[in-house]
């Protein structure tokens, strides 16, 4: 299975590659590209450089153009497309399908990816990115179990990519609502959530307030850590209780069910993060090497869950969709 590792910069890149990744994927530094944050992403050199680099050491450059075009002003989407295709990148991964017609019409030569965004889930979606557009390989949402996986890889021609570690969203992707409500800019369109313009921290006696907009999304005791501020994650009243309304901060870690995942078809290994910086990426990247490498091998799963809980958002784990307990 290819461990496919995040890069939100130059940086980030040499890091991945270095730790053991077989393939890194990152976005430009627009709203073509889903982590669209001040700070991040790469220019048109910056990313012909990273690709040498990775190429040069036997990896694989994968990129993000995965927001969607808005109509009639798909200039900004076709542009990117190109450029990373004059920049050698192996693959373009891709969601909306003005992107994906324009990939398959002037660069069928180029893998293209079928992006999580997308969020194609069933055998007919899939089949008809792959029949319409060519695409190769489909990111999925995190919804699946492993045995919905593996049901829909034997029905189905395309490799599948599946996210193990990372962050979560309680939304399917590609239909995030509440950050365009609260924020009034959409992740799908401008490629962030909560824009960092709209984030403040107010300070009184009681602690610290984490707002977005006009919206308080969470208030921390005077020596707690205040986290990143999103609707999705925020601690509301309802009901006469104060809780994490919509999703816990809770990272996901698929480590233990490596073997079950290759065993259900999955072609690529997909880690979250392009956030992040150097020392999550190392070590991250570092310890799913190691457990991709044992279960490749037909050894048990590799225990990495005490490794990354410090890697992990709120310090918690889980492993989402993959193994629902619940039925």
């Amino acid at each position: 299975m290819e461990l496919v590792c995040p890069a939100g910069t130059p940086a980030t890149l040499r890091a991945a590659v270095q730790a053991g990744a077989d393939a890194v994927y990152c976005g430009f530094r627009d709203e073509t590209n889903a982590r669209n944050f001040p700070g991040l992403n790469f220019s048109a050199e910056e990313l012909a450089a990273g690709i040498r680099f990775a190429h040069h050491h036997g990896k694989k450059v994968l990129v993000a153009i995965n927001t969607f075009a808005r109509a009639g002003n798909t200039d900004a989407w076709r542009r990117a497309a190109d450029t990373a295709v004059r920049c050698r990148a192996d693959a373009v991964i891709a969601a909306d399908i003005a992107v994906l017609d324009h990939m398959a019409q002037n660069h069928p030569k180029t893998r293209l990816h079928l992006s999580v965004q997308a969020a194609a889930a069933t055998p007919e979606s899939i089949q008809f990115y792959a029949q319409a557009f060519g695409v190769r390989r489909v990111v999925l949402p995190r919804v699946l179990s492993v045995q919905e996986i593996g049901a829909l890889n034997r029905a189905i021609n395309v490799e599948t990519e599946a996210f193990v570690f990372g962050g979560l969203c309680v939304m399917i992707e590609g239909r995030c609502y509440l950050s365009s409500y609260g924020a009034g800019k959409s992740p799908n369109l401008n490629g962030v959530c909560s824009p960092p313009e709209m984030v403040s921290y107010v300070e009184d006696k009681n602690g610290t307030a984490a707002k977005l907009a006009d919206f308080t999304i969470d208030r921390y005791e005077p020596d707690e850590p205040a986290g990143y501020p999103t609707l999705c994650k925020g601690r509301f009243n309802a009901g006469g209780k104060t809780g994490y309304l919509f999703e816990d901060p809770v990272s996901l870690n698929a480590g233990s069910m490596l073997v079950s995942l290759k065993a259900a078809g999955v072609t690529a290994l997909k880690i979250e993060g392009r956030q992040r910086g150097k020392g999550y990426v190392t070590e991250v990247v570092r310890a799913f090497r190691k457990a991709v490498d044992v279960a490749e091998s037909g050894g048990d799963a590799v225990e990495i869950d005490s490794i990354l809980a410090s890697m992990s958002e709120g310090g918690r784990q889980t492993t989402g969709a993959y193994r629902k307990a619940w039925r």
